[in-house]
């Protein structure tokens, strides 16, 4: 919007025309959505305190946790709120992949809402059921995939990490690859998002990563110099992901342990969906495998765990899943396990950047 009503008056105001640079968009694209979370946190908070909204703790879940019950839940109604008028706010409004994005950010959103809500204020046991959940999930993802596939001049192709020459194209099928990945990366962040901080965290360097890819990416001396694809329009995917590493810092202020409140479904799975989509209209989708590698981990620890107890009648490989618990359980201080696997997001951050030159 700013672009829109700004930029226009550079030709009177030659100061205003830093607004067609996206670097500078990005950067208060990114303060924006972090004050906005800053000033309506504390006001969230007491509303939801008011209304009782407050999280459910599993009884079968680690004794530590227990305390944490009645801490004031779905707080994601925050970051999604921060995200979305702070990207309406600074980029390009023409730019089809903004449209794309504020359709799964609002479709995921809706799905996270339904099932907190069903929790939460109509106080049943259980939101949404898991097949009904993923059916929403899938449909929302094969219609972003329909809209990625149908922006003209997409490549079809997959980008594989740290090879130049290999881009198998898969046509069509990239849509329903293209729902794979917001889908798959929507439900290993809700898995995540277990400890104070534990989802947001990686979150936050996620964003940071995917900007460095979406500002190349989108600029075509840049990537012909890196020799990666160039994707006109996907450098307002930059601005997007400053918005969301914003907001998640905005909220990191309140959700650090111990957390004030939690983010909910209504927050961890539309921005799971919006980081797969940044990932798809970025052309990095598998490098998502490693810059969300903790989010790939927590799902298959998940995974193997249910599976390995299924064929083993009751047999377990960790003590329990998501993996989190596993180290909570082996004694490891919340606040430990949580700054240790931040590291490791850290980690696997810097090795999804190295790709740009070892091709």
């Amino acid at each position: 919007m700013f672009y829109h009503l700004i930029y226009p008056l550079h030709t009177d105001i030659s100061f205003l025309n830093v607004f067609r640079y996206i670097t500078f968009r990005t950067i208060y694209g990114s303060l924006t959505a972090f004050i906005i979370s800053c000033i309506l946190g504390p006001y969230i908070i007491r509303k939801m305190k008011k209304m009782q909204i407050g999280q459910y703790i599993r009884k079968e879940g680690p004794q530590s946790h227990f305390d944490k019950a009645g801490t004031p839940t779905m707080g994601g109604i925050l970051i999604i709120f921060a995200i979305s008028l702070s990207t309406l706010l600074w980029t390009d409004l023409t730019n089809r992949y903004i449209w794309i994005f504020l359709f799964v950010t609002g479709g995921f959103f809706l799905v996270g809402f339904t099932d907190d809500y069903l929790m939460q204020i109509k106080k049943r046991s259980k939101g949404l059921s898991a097949s009904g959940k993923l059916m929403l999930q899938t449909a929302i993802g094969l219609f972003a995939g329909v809209m990625i596939y149908m922006v003209p001049g997409f490549d079809t192709s997959v980008t594989i990490p740290f090879l130049k020459d290999v881009a198998p194209d898969i046509g069509a099928g990239y849509i329903l690859f293209a729902a794979f990945i917001i889908v798959g990366t929507s439900n290993a962040v809700n898995l995540t998002d277990g400890l104070d901080g534990l989802a947001i965290g990686p979150m936050i360097i996620a964003c940071v990563t995917y900007m460095v890819f979406a500002y190349v990416t989108g600029h075509m001396k840049m990537a012909e110099y890196l020799q990666i694809q160039y994707i006109s329009g996907a450098g307002e995917m930059a601005i997007v992901c400053g918005t969301m590493a914003g907001a998640g810092l905005g909220f990191l202020w309140f959700n650090t342990y111990p957390a004030q409140i939690f983010m909910g479904d209504v927050g961890s799975l539309p921005l799971g969906a919006m980081l797969g989509a940044i990932a798809v209209v970025t052309k990095q989708e598998i490098l998502l495998v490693i810059v969300g590698g903790l989010f790939v981990i927590e799902a298959l620890s998940v995974i193997f765990q249910v599976g390995y107890f299924k064929l083993t009648n009751g047999k377990r490989i960790f003590r329990m899943a998501p993996i989190h618990h596993h180290f909570e359980l082996k004694g490891w201080p919340e606040p430990k396990v949580i700054v240790r696997f931040w590291i490791i997001a850290i980690t696997l951050a810097l090795i999804s950047l190295s790709t740009l030159k070892i091709r």
